[in-house]
């Protein structure tokens, strides 16, 4: 699965890439230029984002904002990294639909066992959307079918009705 990591401070996305890559994540891309996100999300399609809220030109705020108007549809974790523990912070971000918190400094145990559960979340959510189309699929190509084989068995009927008033007649 693909890991987005959006902080302005190159150390911290340096750090947070080589500890998810030590833990066999291959798939992590880090940016440092908060105003390439969304371009970077659209094209890397991430299953999982690391988001530093204080960044200069476009903050976190406005990403989490943004990524959550265009992407309504399906769940993809956020996971909120920042200094600020304040409860305003907090709120703000949860109302703009965050998943998760870590607090800087990071806490590699801890960090490492949200990613991994949240990642398993967005998996079986892939998994169930997956298994959903192909059943939707399947009830149109069902339906297509019965609709088929109700028009042949109505026009047998008529031929059949057709046959029997010309016997009468």
């Amino acid at each position: 699965m693909k890991i987005l990591v959006i902080d302005d401070d190159r150390v911290t996305v340096t750090l947070l890439e080589r500890m998810l890559l030590k833990q066999g994540y291959t798939r992590v891309l880090g940016i440092t230029d908060s105003s390439k996100a969304m371009y970077t999300c659209a094209s890397f399609e991430p299953d999982l984002i690391l988001l530093d809220l204080n960044m200069p030109n476009l903050d976190g705020f406005a990403i989490l904002e943004t990524l959550r108007s265009e992407v309504s549809e399906r769940f993809l974790p956020i996971v909120i990294l920042t200094a600020d523990i304040s409860e305003e912070t907090k709120a703000r971000a949860l109302e703009a639909g965050a998943t998760d918190f870590l607090v800087k400094p990071v806490s590699q145990t801890e960090a490492l066992l949200r990613i991994r559960n949240l990642l398993e979340a967005r998996r079986l959510n892939v998994v169930l959307r997956n298994q959903r189309s192909a059943l939707e699929e399947a009830v149109r190509q069902r339906t297509t079918e019965l609709q088929a084989k109700i028009a042949e068995l109505e026009a047998t009927t008529r031929s059949s009705q057709s046959s029997t008033a010309l016997i009468d007649a």
